[in-house]
């Protein structure tokens, strides 16, 4: 039995959209590559057969990622969250206990984490977000980076972008 995975509204149609081009788009591209590609002959040395080969390996393994996906995703609706404890869909402000330099990051689900966006979009599965899960307004939690342990305080849980 799979995982739930938690998204956001947004993350969701993200990944139905991307679906969905692969399946009435780049599946039939992928099609034509191959019917052309084999009508160069020789298939055991044809370059272009072998590559829309694996394009069309992935194509398939993409489109069956993706309904895996899709079928164990629980949409969050924001709008019902309570600001109460860290979930996805919410904002955190936190404070670094060492240097006391606050960071805002945005609580997402694992397809939809980008940690070089402002604020960084980290997954709900990452190291830092494991750690601060379901924490509450004042918790501390720490968590391994590649520099070493960083403990953090919650400062704010919002559904709105706080300021610094």
């Amino acid at each position: 039995m799979s995982e739930e995975v938690l998204m956001t509204q947004e993350g969701y149609d993200k990944l139905v959209a991307e679906r969905d081009d692969l399946v009435a788009t780049k599946r039939s591209e992928v099609s034509e590559k191959l019917k052309d590609a084999r009508s160069y002959g020789d298939l055991s040395e044809n370059a272009e057969f072998d590559a829309a080969k694996d394009e069309h390996l992935w194509v398939e393994n993409r489109i069956k990622e993706l309904d895996d996906l899709l079928k164990n995703a629980r949409v969050v609706n924001v709008d019902e969250l309570s600001e109460d404890s860290v979930y996805v869909g919410l904002f955190v402000k936190v404070k670094d206990v060492a240097s006391s330099e606050e960071e805002v990051y945005s609580i997402l689900g694992v397809t939809e984490s980008d940690p070089f966006s402002d604020p960084p979009r980290v997954s709900y599965d990452s190291p830092i977000g494991k750690a601060m899960f379901g924490k509450k307004i004042g918790d501390t939690f720490e968590f391994e980076t590649p520099d070493g342990k960083m403990q953090y305080k919650i400062e704010e849980i919002s559904k709105v972008m706080p300021e610094l």
